[in-house]
């Protein structure tokens, strides 16, 4: 007898199928026929098959093949989108794509981005995530993050930040509260900042997140009220008094907090203020953080950009009528340069690689060569297909390629 087991993937029947969901949020189906194939089956419980009268060796290669194979049918249960699982096996490094994996900008910030997906539909994201988004999916092993992470904290040498800001929502994150752990438990990890909406937050899940002292939630509140903060969101049930009763929660347990919202011209400009109001009336006053809204090619256009003059003298004002600060610089939380990471490619590069997955965008790939992703828009994946590549974007290991075709 043979007995497959597993903590992040759980089954349930399905007519003449077997349903698989990854981290709760993800979703691919394998034919019972298939299954039929390896030895008599069954569910033991959501997390367990046994298979009758099968080596155990011999079972679990035959099943690994099976979840690979349909693993390339991954859905993201939200939005129906593709999805795309990345692990230590993938053959998919973590560095070179910025939106997902790991991101280095030569400084004491490091950015891990674990997954792509998000519960709202902002009228302002900056990369068009959100339920009306059609791009591929990225969802990334805990383990296989954290183990390229500690390679590039031992590499940088000096305490650092660890910044989830992923493109998407980070509590959508099955495994965020055991990362969260994980992090906290490094010693050269002083910071873990989450940026999130709340909306996925609970009571219980704030209260246990209090026991992390390197923890601080940035936390996105766009408008005090409801049916404006509902048009921003993009989602007519986002639910304004939970994201504030969540807020006033992590105010009272005296865990750090900065409250962040974006500031469009025409749309919120006089919610700022209450924003102020209600955050000076918190147990324990956090950090404000008022951003400008900044258009980006690959997002969604809210507003005009207000020039920097006038938003600077518009957060000077609003300084000294309530007597907080608003501006915040990188010394702020002291950030600082560190030591360069070598990157494999130049601009102009001529190189072959090898396509791995889909991109996020339609018809664009990711390529990988010598440790690295590169995006390559404008190019069909066909799996494992070698291509020739000529890049064209080489910023702090964040690489793009243009295919050679031929």
């Amino acid at each position: 007898m043979a007995t497959i087991k597993f903590q992040t993937l759980s089954f349930q029947e399905k007519g003449n199928e077997l349903q698989v969901t990854l981290l709760k949020h993800f979703i691919t189906s394998i034919p019972k026929e298939e299954l039929d194939k390896i030895g008599l089956w069954k569910l033991k419980d959501a997390n367990t098959i046994i298979f009758k009268q099968t080596e155990q060796e011999k079972t679990e290669i035959k099943f690994f093949f099976l979840l690979e194979k349909y693993f390339h049918h991954l859905k993201t249960k939200l939005t129906g989108n593709n999805a795309i699982y990345i692990h230590k096996n993938s053959g998919i490094p973590l560095m070179g794509n910025p939106a997902f994996g790991i991101v280095y900008r030569n400084s004491s910030l490091i950015e891990i981005k674990p997954i792509t997906s998000c519960n709202l539909d902002c009228i302002y994201c900056s990369v068009g995530e959100g339920l009306s988004s059609k791009k591929t999916d990225f969802v990334v092993e805990k383990d296989y993050l954290l183990e390229e992470l500690k390679k590039l904290i031992q590499f940088v040498g000096v305490p650092v930040e660890v910044h989830v800001g992923v493109q998407g929502e980070p509590f959508f994150y099955e495994p965020i509260e055991e990362l969260m752990a994980d992090l906290e438990k490094m010693e050269r990890v002083k910071i873990v900042s989450i940026d999130t909406n709340g909306t996925l937050l609970t009571k219980e899940k704030v209260e246990r997140l209090s026991q992390y002292k390197k923890l601080q939630l940035n936390m996105s509140l766009d408008a005090m009220d409801e049916k404006l903060a509902k048009k921003i969101a993009g989602i007519e049930h986002y639910n304004l008094n939970h994201v504030l009763e969540m807020i006033t929660l992590i105010s009272k347990l005296k865990m750090n907090m900065i409250i962040a919202p974006v500031m469009m011209q025409n749309i919120n400009e006089s919610e700022m203020e209450k924003i102020i109001i209600f955050a000076k009336s918190l147990p324990n006053l956090p950090i404000l953080g008022i951003q400008n809204f900044l258009p980006y090619k690959t997002g969604r256009i809210a507003a005009k950009q207000l020039g920097w003059e006038k938003f600077f003298a518009f957060l000077s004002e609003l300084e000294k009528k309530y007597q907080v600060k608003l501006r915040l610089h990188e010394r702020d939380f002291g950030i600082i340069k560190t030591k360069e990471l070598n990157s494999p490619f130049s601009v102009g590069d001529k190189i072959y690689a090898w396509l791995k997955c889909p991109d996020r965008f339609p018809n664009s790939s990711i390529a990988v060569a010598k440790d690295r992703m590169i995006s390559v828009p404008l190019c069909p994946f066909v799996r494992n297909k070698k291509v020739n590549l000529e890049i064209t974007r080489d910023k702090h290991n964040i690489f793009s390629g243009k295919w050679m075709k031929g």
